[in-house]
This record gives structure tokens, C-alpha cells and sequence, in this order.
């Protein structure tokens, strides 16, 4: 995959649809998984002429390490490769654990509004349990994240191995109780590839990237919401055991220009397969 070099030294997996332009959408993809995720959404912008760019995060891939990064570290290294491949403005997309990276690049000065899709809210908060309506597998996982990096870097060993190998006919087993019956069905074709790939390649070097996410989640974001003033649409279903559509209507009541759109029936990831042109037509009219 292409590298990109930031001036600290660290390297970045940077990809981009290719399509020549000083406007772009910049996605933010979920955890576990990498800038391949957006595959089939970057081929979608290219028929519309639309320029598209994803990275995977910082310990994620091929993507060196930024040991210690909260949300907000994301900006460092979004404003050097939108400063280097000359984006004037940009829209941020971001699923899952990408929803608060997105977030944050609306501080960035060409951020002219994100989207999050699933977007996971915060930890510790009093008006928000962040693990209420998630299945036991995130229970155990971020319980783990809580007791240091030591401890949630072997519990991956002993339990997320098996995403190292898997396969697109195995995704839907492998995420056990996380996906509701309307996610299951949204991987039956070649999506459950896509998604597959993405996680393989996330964390075919380490487990480093999802470590640092899952931390990350646990401690504040570094920005406030209520700080943001870019326009920021809110996607959410109500079949999501991986974020529960609690964290969404918390965004929406936090976030002052959010616009929340709820959707009974959706899932976690019948929203990346279901809405891809509904979301583009935001992105775009958010462009300008």
C-alpha cells in the first residue's frame, strides 16, 4: 500500500482514488480495520468525480505507531496529508470507531463538515452507558482495555487471533454476538469480503492500532463536542449491538449542529452497504 511520510519520521498507509481534485472526502475507517475498508465507496466517488482518501490509523497496518494518541491526535496527521495532496476542503466520513476521528477533524480549518455512521459516543460520561446494549464479546474486550495495555494486548492475542486469517465466508461467525440478524444478512455478498480483507490487513503487523483505538475510547477525546461548529450528520440504526443507538442520540444532544438520522431495522453494517448514495449525496451537498 502507499506510504506517506509525516515530518516526525512516522509513516502512514495513505490511499487515494486519484481523481484530481482540491476537494475530497476523507474517510475514517472502524475498529479493528484499514484504509482498505472504503474500497468499493472509493470506486463509487470515482464514477461521480469525486475525490476520495482514507489512511489507516496510527498502529494500524503499515501505519507506524503514535503511541499514547487520543482522538484528537488524528488531526496531526490528516492536516499533513491533506496539506501535501493540495485539499483545500474536505468532508469527513467516519464508521464506527472512525465516528470520533471524523469528529475531530471538524477542528481542522478545511473541514467543512463530517458524517459518522454508527459513531461510537463517549466513556465515563454521566448521561451515557457506553456498554449498555453491546454484546458480552465488547463487555470483555473494553473491561480488558480498563486494565492497561497489557493487559487488553494479550486478551487480543487470546481472542481476536482468529481475525488474522479470516476469510469473507467467515466474518459473520467470527464477530459472534456483535451483528444483529440485518448485519448477518448485509454480509452475505461481497462486503463480507471487503470487511475481511480490511481487518486482516488492520492488524496483520500488530494489534497496536486497535489497542490505541480502544484506549482512546476509555479516556477523554481531547476536543468538546459542544466546541464544534461544522454541520454534522448523525447515521444510526436500531439493530446495533456493536454501538448501540444510545451513542448516537448522545452525539446528536452534544453535538449543537448535528442532524440525526434514525433508521429502524439498520445495523451496524447494513449502513455501509445500504446507504452508500444517500451518504454521498450529504457528502456532496456538504462540499458544495
Amino acid at each position: 500500500m502507499p506510504q506517506f511520510k509525516c515530518r516526525s519520521g512516522r509513516e502512514l498507509e495513505v490511499l487515494d482514488n486519484g481523481v484530481e481534485s482540491s476537494k475530497a472526502i476523507v474517510f475514517h475507517h472502524g475498529t479493528p480495520a484499514s484504509a482498505a475498508l472504503w474500497s468499493q465507496w472509493f470506486a463509487y466517488a470515482a464514477d461521480l468525480g469525486i475525490r476520495a482518501i482514507s489512511y489507516s490509523r496510527a498502529g494500524y497496518a503499515t501505519s507506524d505507531r503514535d503511541f499514547g494518541r487520543s482522538i484528537v491526535s488524528v488531526n496531526k496527521d490528516i492536516a499533513e496529508v491533506l496539506e501535501a495532496k493540495a485539499i483545500e476542503k474536505f468532508v469527513a466520513i467516519g464508521w464506527s470507531g472512525g465516528g470520533p476521528h471524523a469528529l475531530a477533524n471538524t477542528l481542522l480549518a478545511s473541514n467543512v463538515g463530517a458524517i459518522t455512521l454508527a459513531g461510537v459516543g463517549a466513556f465515563g460520561v454521566e448521561d451515557l452507558d457506553f456498554l449498555e446494549g453491546m454484546a458480552q464479546e465488547n463487555h470483555d474486550e473494553f473491561g480488558a482495555s480498563l486494565q492497561g495495555e497489557e493487559v487488553i494486548q494479550q486478551w487480543f492475542i487470546d481472542n481476536a487471533s482468529a481475525f488474522k486469517s479470516v476469510g469473507g465466508a467467515e466474518i459473520r461467525e467470527a464477530f459472534g454476538g456483535l451483528i444483529s440478524d440485518a448485519d448477518k444478512k448485509s454480509m452475505e455478498g461481497s462486503f463480507a469480503d471487503v470487511l475481511a480483507a480490511a481487518i486482516r490487513s488492520g492488524i496483520a503487523v500488530s494489534f497496536d492500532g486497535w489497542v490505541d483505538d480502544d484506549v482512546a475510547f476509555t479516556k477523554p477525546w481531547g476536543f468538546e463536542l459542544s466546541a464544534i461548529t461544522k454541520p454534522v450528520k448523525i447515521w444510526q440504526g436500531d439493530q446495533d449491538f456493536m454501538v448501540p443507538h444510545a451513542h448516537s442520540r448522545w452525539l446528536a444532544k452534544h453535538i449543537p449542529t448535528a442532524e440525526l438520522t434514525f433508521i429502524p431495522g439498520q445495523g451496524h453494517v447494513t449502513l455501509l452497504v445500504d446507504y452508500t448514495e444517500q451518504v454521498f449525496a450529504q457528502a456532496i451537498e456538504l462540499l458544495g
